[in-house]
C-alpha cells in the first residue's frame, strides 16, 4: 500500500514490528528459556530504541490531528494499545512468557490496525 511521505517513515518501521512481534510469538511457543530471555532482551532495547520513539511521534504529531469527536474511537485505540505495549515491558524484564506471548500479539494487532484504519483517516486528512 502506498503511503502519504509524512506516513511512510512510521509505515516502515511498523514493518520492523510486526518482524518482532512473530518473533516473540515463536519464542513463547518454543518454551526455550534461553529464546524466551533473548527475545525478552532484544523488545526492551527495540522499545527503547524504536517502539516508543515511534509511540511518541504517534501520540504528540499524529493523534491532534484526530481532534473531531467521530475521530475519538481511534485516539482511545491507539492510546489504550501504547498503554498496553508498555505496561508488559515490566513482565518482559522478568522474562515472563505470558508477557512476551501478550506483547507479540498485542503489537501485531495494533500495528495492523494502525495500518489499515488509523493511517488511512490520517492520510485523508494531511
Amino acid at each position: 500500500m502506498k503511503r502519504s511521505p509524512a506516513l511512510q517513515p512510521l509505515s516502515r518501521e511498523h514493518h520492523t514490528a510486526l518482524t518482532l512481534a512473530k518473533a516473540c510469538e515463536r519464542a513463547a511457543q518454543s518454551r526455550d528459556e534461553e529464546q524466551i530471555a533473548k527475545t525478552c532482551q532484544r523488545v526492551i532495547r527495540a522499545f527503547s530504541d524504536e517502539l516508543g520513539p515511534h509511540f511518541q511521534i504517534e501520540e504528540q504529531s499524529l493523534l491532534p490531528l484526530l481532534c473531531s469527536a467521530e475521530m475519538q474511537p481511534l485516539v482511545q485505540r491507539t492510546m489504550a494499545d501504547h498503554q498496553q505495549l508498555r505496561a508488559l515491558l515490566d513482565g518482559l524484564r522478568q522474562h515472563n512468557i505470558e508477557a512476551l506471548d501478550s506483547f507479540g500479539k498485542g503489537l501485531s494487532d495494533h500495528v495492523r490496525f494502525e495500518e489499515r484504519e488509523l493511517f488511512p483517516v490520517i492520510e485523508r486528512l494531511l
